[in-house]
């Protein structure tokens, strides 16, 4: 008997046994044997988006770049402008100077040949400035405009319109669009009024 009852336990093990190998072969565990590429598909999901989320990172970090440079070379420019318009603004009184230097030697004709050589150097000086982005502002005939001109007298008169500038008696400049010096102007009050 206890053979036998040795032996009914081998049995039953080896019947668990086959079950167990039943139950991998069971239907449903193919199931969750197809069902693992879908995690396979999730994590590529995963990549994908991940990827493309570090390309609009990147993409993001390109354009700061590049805007980054932009503003950098701006405000370089603008120093360099600042810097320009303070050594051109130091440079006006020279070249009003310099304008009524040639104005008085035009009154002396034995100075005619050093009258010639200032006004070289003085066209010289004035276009290296216009280079810069000088701009001298003299507004004969104009319109007077407050922004621009600085009104120092009205006089009648019966050619220049009224409101308009007669005469300019200090030069005004702009700097790359930016005024740095209003012209001093004489500006009309329109015809003489006669008494009666």
């Amino acid at each position: 008997m206890k053979d036998k009852e040795t032996k009914e336990p081998e049995e039953f093990e080896e019947t668990s046994t086959e079950a167990e190998v039943e139950v991998e072969q069971d239907p449903a565990v193919e199931e969750a044997s197809a069902v693992e590429p879908e995690p396979e598909l999730s994590e590529l999901e995963k990549a994908q988006a991940e990827a493309a989320e570090m390309k609009a990172r990147y993409l993001r970090t390109v354009a700061d770049l590049e805007n980054y440079r932009k503003r950098m070379s701006r405000e370089k420019q603008d120093i360099i402008r600042s810097a320009a318009a303070g050594v051109i603004e130091e440079l006006l009184p020279v070249l009003d100077t310099m304008k009524l230097g040639l104005q008085a030697a035009e009154n002396h004709p034995e100075a005619k040949d050093v009258t010639i050589g200032f006004k070289m150097v003085d066209d010289q000086l004035k276009k290296k400035l216009s280079e810069q982005g000088l701009e001298e502002l003299i507004p004969d005939g104009q319109a007077f405009d407050p922004n621009l001109h600085e009104c120092l007298a009205h006089q009648p008169s019966d050619e220049v319109k009224e409101d308009h500038v007669i005469e300019t008696t200090r030069a005004g400049y702009r700097l790359n669009d930016r005024l740095i010096r209003a012209a001093n102007v004489i500006v009309s009050s329109g015809p003489a009024k006669k008494e009666s």
